[in-house]
This record gives structure tokens, C-alpha cells and sequence, in this order.
């Protein structure tokens, strides 16, 4: 088995790093919706959007392979004096299949203890 560091890429060969995941269900459908929340895009920076294969979705790679996913919404929330400082960008998406879950939980527990992050119930 090939040991490799988890990544999240919105662009080939550019690693973005996660500042938060939330977890949730819609009470109506069931169906799991996860928001990433990224507090800087790498992807925006040193024109790698103009330099760098575009993915068309984001990659979330690990030792188990690939998994392409396809955000339902992504957001850019701007700040600061002229309103023009990137703050953060929410990514959101649904995950219907229980085995797709199960596999996107197995990343991001990868993802958390290559990372020093930590998960907590809320």
C-alpha cells in the first residue's frame, strides 16, 4: 500500500489546506451536506488559476486513491478596509450513499491527523 500525504486540489499539482469542515444532515432529504471552509486559496495565488491544469472539481486524494467531488455552491466571502481581502472560500457539497460517506469519512480522518487537526461533536 502507497503511503501518500492526504491533499484537497482545485487545481492540478496545488494543495489547498482545509481550516474547518462542518458536518451536517438536511432534515428533509437525509442526505449529508459538508461545508469546507479554506482560509486562503493557493489556487489564487501567484496566478496559479491562469498556470495550473483547472480540475473542475475538487480532489481529495489519500491513500485509498481519489475521490472528485463536485461542489453544490462555492462562496468567496471578501473583508477588510476596501472590502477586497479574501477572508475565506465555503465549498459545499451532498454526499447521498452511505458507502461514499463512509469513504469521504476515511479521508477526511486522514486529512485531520496529517493535518493537527481535531474533530469535536457539537
Amino acid at each position: 500500500m502507497i503511503m501518500s500525504t492526504p491533499s484537497i486540489q482545485f487545481f492540478a499539482g496545488v494543495n489547498e489546506k482545509l481550516g474547518n469542515v462542518s458536518l451536517r444532515r438536511n432534515p428533509n432529504t437525509g442526505k449529508r451536506i459538508v461545508l469546507m471552509t479554506f482560509d486562503q486559496m493557493q489556487a489564487l495565488e501567484k496566478f496559479n488559476s491562469f498556470t495550473k491544469k483547472a480540475l473542475n472539481t475538487m480532489l481529495l486524494t489519500d491513500e485509498e486513491g481519489e475521490i472528485n467531488v463536485t461542489p453544490s455552491s462555492t462562496k468567496f466571502i471578501f473583508g477588510g478596509d476596501e472590502g477586497d481581502e479574501l477572508k475565506r472560500v465555503n465549498c459545499q457539497f451532498e454526499i447521498e450513499q452511505d458507502d461514499h460517506w463512509d469513504r469521504f469519512m476515511r479521508f477526511m480522518h486522514r486529512y485531520a491527523d496529517a493535518n493537527g487537526m481535531a474533530y469535536e461533536d457539537s
